[in-house]
Formats: structure tokens, C-alpha cells, sequence
């Protein structure tokens, strides 16, 4: 070996010496940056956020007001407004808003006209493209000119309340904005309209049901649809009906025959299904946008005066939809929740009534697939023909998508028109459509859509005045229910559903696009024939988004109602009662009992039973789900068991007819669809390689076990360790960095969830009860309002999740009325 070489080896181990110092002090200087960084990270997002909570003590000088007005804010973050006027009572109500919710309500309004990809970028540009197809901003700006004068003062007012509090929040805006990097423009009426619209959205997207219906007519039989799309039940108790049969089967399926003709031209599964996730991104399986609602008279309470309550399903997120807050000046007192970016009340009670809404389910949008031609006159304009055989120009309307860090992404709305009104063509919105789809929906009139009735809800005082404040309302379609300090109780359908036909061709519902002239819409329902009940026998009214219309009914308002088991299980629980509270009223609204649930344990023990199987787990599963007492509580393995089998049953009875598509089936009521298949296991419903339904029942409870990963001993296993609850802010929750250097909890935690999709208690992962309201007409002060986690959108707030206990554990929360016990008090000077 040479002599340089014996140098080198004899100096490798001093170099790997210097070499790993030299790396040991790089890596703990790249440390030290990072916890630098990190620290710094944390303490600037700990300082804004600290700097951008409201100022809710002492005096703020407002702009725009006439007289001072006082806000009182309880230990829960209620505000509660005194103003001298209406006008200063809004643009109150819209400052005060603005302090808790102003991103929200940024994001709501964007939500709806499709402009999120301003600050979001790409991710959101397939939304965007959607809502600028459903023309929710056009919709807006039609109406704004038929809104009543009185009316637009007061949208103005809530806006210039909202607008002072951006102004004054320059520079320490919520955190919200300086993480994305943008300021708020200016809030307006069409953006409170926008607001009102996507509820109408949120409520009443029906088509692509019918798209999905479509392609499944293509392919199955007359007598499996009818199985399938069921509409009402035997089940149902519409709240019009006195004493209606809880036993006999009352069907009445749609004709819906086969046509072949049809069959290229629907849908696969695949582009439904990114159609829904587009209008839906975070939808869940069996959640339905929809609510529970009762009111009982005093023959059944403790006081002899009524009790109503309300709990309205919707999505949950962090912050909550609604606003909880008292009103009052000279001509209104009010309390309850409203929604960001309106004024008023929205469900809540006032000195003399109270009232609470659901979802009627009413079908208020049809696809018509339109005949075009190119125009004569002009090869580059298209024309439609009218039902009568006209030919009509297609009118066309320019958009433009701004991109964050992107182009600008330009859009042509085409729009045809029916019922005298436009009518976008949504095809390019849908994946793979190839025929021209316009879209009908109620909201596109501008006339009903300008009407805005929740000041005349806040002070009514009757039944009467009550009723009439909705005559004129368009949308959404929903079910009210009311109470007075009288002693009076009552039901009316709300919302303006569509009439097809005429009184001469009536052509009633389609659960499919069409194109045939008599589906035309020729008006609207007269509102005086819409199902209504005051002061009825029972001394009961409910309603839970089942079907509310009697047999008899003037109008088919729906095709698709819920499963009927939320709405039987409140009546069922309230007929028969006296002495009734409004603790009571809590416990029905945490009600876990699933009868429909029950009724399919046992009969998938008894097939269990009768099976040639010899799984002792499979025999162990029978033996849980034979002695089950129906309640979905978290520690059950019988409700994880059939919960896990309900959804393996269905691709295996659907898949052998439809293969890929069978995800297409859904139907609000499929829940009911299953427990029928199964309680009469029709032959032609059994898959060719089972030779009874046992051995599909069987197999299916295999299957779901399978699929859920249920441990050996089945007594181990527990519903919660399913079914969950996990709320998290969608900005700071959604990032993994954010999570872990935030100065405070993203959202409450991750908890076992009781409940189903058809338990009075109904809910999921990201659904649930959006609120829980019961007004005591005997006294006020003892009505309660709880949300699911706060007050406030900022982590810092200590209303950012303090009602997240009490909503999780059924404890109610006081509604303050005249005692308000004020933590906070704010004074807004003009």
C-alpha cells in the first residue's frame, strides 16, 4: 500500500468525525429554524385571532344608525338587540352578525353564485362551473327589483350593519381572510338573497334523482320500480289526517314503465355520481336535509298550554348554519335562530306565537329535454320548440370564473324557457350528458322569490296573520308548525310547488326528464289547498319530512318522501301523553328507537335460524339481535350489526340486474324499500345463486360483517365504534399543520354517535341536528335553544364550542327572553 493511501485511511475516521459534527450542528440549526418558525407561526396566529374577536363591551360609533342601540351578549354568545326602530333593529342585527360569522357569511355567499375559486383556486372550479350552470346569482339579481319597498330598506339596513362592521375591522379582519389573502367586498341585498337561495338549494335539489330514476327505468321492470320508488307508506301519519291507520299498507307507486328507447341515452353511475359529489361535496349516505317538528296543545301538558319544538337536519360545520339572537324594538320582539345574511328571525317564538319548520319534500324542479334547431336566420343562433310547437330563440348569457392563480375560465348559460320563465340547459354541467337538459325551478321566478315574509312571521300574533305572511312565499317548500300563548296549535305547507298540466290535461309529477308538452307548468298550487290542521282533536301536529298530504289531497306535492319512522315514532310517543314538559320534549328530540331497524333484526335472526349456516358467530349475531330492544345506542352490537347488513344488502340485490349502476338507487324513503323487501322477500328479488331469502339474509349479515371488520366475539363489538361524530373548522381543520401548531381545538373531538338516519335522533359523521328548539307557551323563560358548538367561527372566542356538551349530551341550553343575564353590553352609537 502506498504511502498516501496509509495517510487517508489513517485520516477517514477523523473526517467522518468533522462530517457527522458538521451535520449534527446543521441539523440542530435547521431545528432550532423550524421550532423558531413554528413558535413564530403559532404566536402570530395567536395574536390574530386575538385581535379580530369583537369588541362586546363599551361603545362602538356606527354609521347609518338613527338612535343608539344596545346589545346585551349571554354567557353562550347570544346577542340580544334593543333598537329604538326597525331600520336600526337590522343593520344591528347585521353588524352583530358580522362580528361572529363575517367569513361565513363571505363563504355562503360565494357558495351560491359559484365565485369560491376567487380565493380557493382550481379546487373549486368544477363547484363553481355547477352553480353558474343553476344561475343562483341571476336568480338574485331578477328578484331584487320585485322586492317591496319596505323591504329593501330593511335588506339595506342589515347590509350597511354588516358593511360598518367590515369597515371597521380593516386591518385585524377574521383570520380567515388574511390566511387566504383577501378582503370582503361590500355585503349587498342580492347577497342576502343569495343566502335565502342556497337554503332553497340546499332543500329541494331533486333532479338528480330523476337522472338517476331515468337510467334505472331503462333497465329494470315495471313491477321492480314500483318495489323500488315507493310513494308513502303504511307507516305515514300526515299531520292532516285525524286518526289515520299505523297498520294498513297504503302504496301508490308511479307508472314508470320500461322504455327501451331510452336506454342509450341515460346516464352510467359514474357521472351521477360526480354530479352529486359537485352539488354535495360532503354529503352522506342517507342524509337527508330535512327536520323534526311537533307542536302538542295543553290536554297533553303539564301547564295546559302548548309546547313546541323543533330540530332541523342539515349539514353540520363549524360554525353552525344558525344564529342564535333576540330581537326587539317598538314594533317586534323576537328570539330564536336566524340565518347569516338575513335579517330577522327564522324559526324561534315572539310575545304570542311560536314556530318551527321541516322539509315538505315538495317536487319544485323538472328537466325537460329540449328540442334545438339552428335558426334560420342565423346558423349560429339556436332555437327551441315550445310544448305549443313553436320555435323560440335560445338565449344565451355570459360568465366569467375567476381563477386564483389561474386563467379565467369563461362560461355561455344557454337558457330556454318554461312556465314563462328562463330555464338554464345544464348539460355541460353534467359528466358524459349529451342531450339538452333545462333545468325548472321554482327559484327562477322572480316574484316569489322576492317575497320575504319573516318580518311578518316575527310579529304576528295569530294563526291567522301567520299563515297569510307565507301566502306569497317561494321557497323553500317546507312544513310549518305553530303554537300560541292561546292555546291554539296548527300546520300549514309552505312554498310555492309547481302545478303541471293544466285542469283540463293535469299531468301531475315526473320522477324523469320528459318531453312532453303536458308537463308544462301552468302556476302554482293554490296555497288555500295546501295541507293544512289547526286546533285538531288529537291535540297533536308533527311533521319529519314524511308524506303530509291525505289521500284525498287536491295536489301531489311529492313523489319522494322520507322514511315515514322519525314522524310515526313522534306520534306514537305524543298521542298517548299528558303532563308533558319541556324537559319531555328533549327527550323525544334524543330519541334512539328505530322500529324499522327492530323489525329487520329480527327477522334476519330468524333467517338466521332457518339457514343451513353452522357460523357460530353468525349464530351468536341472532342470539344479540333477537333480544335488541331497537335503540341505536353506541354501545350495541345488535344496532352495529344490522346497521353493517342493511348496507351489504343492497348491491347484493341490486348488482345481479344492474351491475356498476345499482349505486344509482337512491330514493328518500329506500330505508322503508328495505325493511318491505325483507318482511315479504318477494321472488323476484332473490339473486339466482341463493335458494331462499334465509340464505340472502344469511349472507348479507356475513357480508356486513365482513365488510366492517366486527371482531370474533360479536358481544365486543359496539354501534359507536361505527358510527361517529367529527366536527372540524373547514379552513383550520382541514390542514394537518394547522391541527397540530393551532393555539386552540379545531372542533370538539371525535365521540361515538347514537342515532340513525331514521331515529328521531337522526344523524352522522358530518349531519345532524342543526339546532334544538322548544318554546314553552306557559312561560318563556322556560323555552331552550341549543347549537352544536357555538356562537362564534373564531378558536379563540369562548363561544367557539361551548355548546358542544350540551348538544352531544341532550342537556338543554335557556332561551332568554325578557331576563336577559348579560355578560357583555355594547352600546352602538350613530
Amino acid at each position: 500500500m502506498e504511502v498516501t493511501d496509509l495517510q487517508a485511511a489513517a485520516s477517514s475516521p477523523e473526517r467522518t468525525r468533522r462530517i457527522l459534527k458538521y451535520v449534527g450542528v446543521s441539523a440542530g440549526v435547521v431545528l432550532a429554524l423550524v421550532l423558531i418558525a413554528g413558535v413564530s407561526l403559532r404566536l402570530w396566529l395567536s395574536h390574530a385571532l386575538n385581535v379580530s374577536l369583537p369588541q362586546v363591551d363599551g361603545t362602538v360609533y356606527a354609521r347609518g344608525l338613527t338612535a343608539p342601540v344596545k346589545v346585551e351578549r349571554t354567557a353562550a354568545g347570544m346577542p340580544a338587540i334593543h333598537a329604538g326602530n326597525l331600520h336600526d333593529l337590522a343593520f344591528a342585527q347585521g353588524y352583530v352578525t358580522a362580528q361572529d360569522r363575517l367569513w361565513q357569511m363571505d363563504m355562503l355567499r360565494r357558495y351560491a353564485e359559484g365565485r369560491l375559486s376567487e380565493i380557493l383556486g382550481s379546487m373549486t372550479l368544477e363547484h363553481d362551473r355547477a352553480q353558474r350552470y343553476l344561475q343562483l346569482g341571476a336568480a338574485a339579481d331578477a328578484a331584487l327589483p320585485h322586492i317591496a319597498a319596505d323591504q329593501m330598506q330593511l335588506l339595506n339596513a342589515y347590509a350597511d350593519g354588516v358593511n360598518a362592521f367590515i369597515a371597521e375591522s380593516e386591518g385585524h379582519l377574521p383570520l380567515e381572510f388574511r390566511l387566504l389573502h383577501y378582503s370582503p367586498a361590500k355585503w349587498t341585498p342580492h347577497d342576502s338573497l343569495l343566502v335565502g337561495l342556497s337554503m332553497s338549494q340546499e332543500l329541494s335539489t331533486s333532479f338528480p334523482t330523476k337522472l338517476a330514476r331515468e337510467t334505472l327505468t331503462s333497465r329494470l321492470s315495471p313491477e321492480l320500480l314500483a318495489d323500488l320508488y315507493p310513494v308513502g307508506s303504511w307507516r305515514d301519519h300526515p299531520p292532516v289526517d285525524g286518526h289515520p291507520s299505523l297498520s294498513a299498507p297504503n302504496q301508490d307507486p308511479p307508472d314508470a314503465p320500461l322504455d327501451e328507447t331510452q336506454t342509450k341515452l341515460t346516464l352510467p353511475a359514474s357521472s351521477i355520481e360526480e354530479l352529486q359529489h359537485v352539488l354535495h361535496p360532503f354529503a352522506c349516505d342517507g342524509c337527508v336535509s330535512g327536520s323534526n317538528n311537533w307542536a302538542v296543545s295543553g290536554a297533553h301538558t303539564a301547564t295546559g298550554k302548548p309546547l313546541l319544538s323543533n330540530d332541523m337536519h342539515l349539514g353540520l360545520d363549524i360554525p353552525g348554519i344558525w344564529y342564535e339572537t333576540s330581537l326587539e324594538s317598538p314594533e317586534l320582539h323576537a328570539a330564536g335562530v336566524a340565518l347569516p345574511g338575513l335579517p330577522f328571525i327564522i324559526v324561534g317564538h315572539n310575545q304570542h306565537i311560536a314556530w318551527g319548520f321541516t322539509a315538505s319534500l315538495a317536487d319544485v324542479q323538472d328537466l325537460y329535454i329540449e328540442k334545438l334547431r339552428p335558426s334560420a336566420a342565423n346558423p349560429k343562433q339556436r332555437e327551441f320548440q315550445t310544448h305549443e310547437g313553436n320555435w323560440l330563440p335560445v338565449a344565451t348569457r355570459q360568465e366569467v370564473i375567476h381563477v386564483r392563480g389561474s386563467k379565467d375560465v369563461p362560461l355561455e348559460i344557454s337558457l330556454t324557457s318554461h312556465g314563462g320563465h328562463p330555464t338554464p340547459i345544464i348539460s355541460p354541467m353534467i359528466p358524459r350528458e349529451q342531450r339538452p337538459l333545462a333545468l325548472a325551478w321554482t327559484i327562477y321566478d322572480p316574484e316569489i322569490t322576492a317575497s320575504l315574509p319573516f318580518q311578518a312571521v316575527d310579529q304576528a300574533s295569530t294563526y291567522e296573520q301567520f299563515v297569510t305572511a307565507f301566502r306569497n312565499f317561494g321557497g323553500p317548500s317546507l312544513s310549518a308548525v305553530y303554537a300560541d300563548d292561546q292555546g291554539h296549535i296548527g300546520y300549514h305547507a309552505i312554498g310555492k310547488v309547481p302545478v303541471r298540466g293544466d285542469a283540463q290535461h293535469p299531468s301531475g309529477l315526473s320522477p324523469v326528464p320528459v318531453t312532453d308538452g303536458s308537463y308544462e307548468w301552468s302556476g302554482y298550487a293554490s296555497y288555500d289547498l295546501m295541507p293544512q290542521a289547526l286546533d285538531p282533536e288529537s291535540g297533536v301536529l308533527a311533521t319529519a319530512n314524511a308524506r303530509v298530504t291525505a289521500d284525498d289531497a287536491p295536489y301531489t306535492l311529492s313523489l319522494d318522501w322520507e322514511n315515514p319512522y322519525r314522524n310515526e315514532r313522534i306520534w306514537k310517543q305524543l298521542l298517548p301523553s299528558k303532563g308533558l314538559t319541556a324537559a319531555d320534549m328533549m327527550k323525544l328530540q334524543l330519541d334512539v328507537y328505530s322500529d324499522g331497524d327492530r323489525v329487520i333484526a329480527q327477522k334476519l335472526a330468524y333467517a338466521i335460524d332457518h339457514s343451513k349456516t353452522k357460523d357460530k358467530r353468525l349464530h351468536q349475531a341472532a342470539d344479540l339481535l333477537r333480544v335488541w330492544n331497537g335503540n341505536m345506542e353506541t354501545n350495541s352490537a345488535a344496532a352495529a350489526i344490522v346497521n353493517s347488513t342493511r348496507t351489504a344488502l343492497w348491491p347484493m340485490l341490486l348488482r345481479p340486474l344492474l351491475g356498476n349502476d345499482w349505486r344509482l338507487y337512491r330514493w328518500n324513503s329506500r330505508a322503508f324499500v328495505q325493511e318491505e323487501l325483507i318482511s315479504h322477500a318477494p321472488a323476484r328479488w332473490l339473486p339466482s345463486q341463493y335458494s331462499d331469502w334465509n340464505e340472502l339474509l344469511t349472507a348479507a349479515v356475513q357480508e356486513g360483517l365482513r365488510d366492517a371488520h366486527a371482531p370474533g366475539d360479536l358481544s365486543h363489538w359496539s354501534y359507536g365504534s361505527m358510527h361517529r361524530i367529527d366536527l372540524q373548522h373547514p379552513l383550520y381543520g382541514s390542514n394537518r399543520i394547522f391541527r397540530r401548531i393551532f393555539p386552540a381545538p379545531t372542533g370538539p373531538g371525535d365521540f361515538p354517535l347514537p342515532g340513525d338516519s331514521i331515529t328521531v335522533r337522526a344523524g352522522s359523521a358530518t349531519f345532524g341536528a342543526s339546532e334544538r328548539f322548544t318554546a314553552d307557551l306557559a312561560d318563556w323563560e322556560n323555552s331552550n335553544l341549543n347549537l352544536p358548538v357555538g356562537q362564534s367561527g373564531n378558536p379563540r372566542s369562548e363561544n367557539f364550542r361551548d355548546q358542544w356538551t350540551n348538544w352531544y349530551r341532550g342537556k338543554p341550553l335557556p332561551l332568554p327572553w325578557k331576563t336577559v343575564k348579560a355578560q357583555h353590553t355594547l352600546t352602538l352609537e350613530p
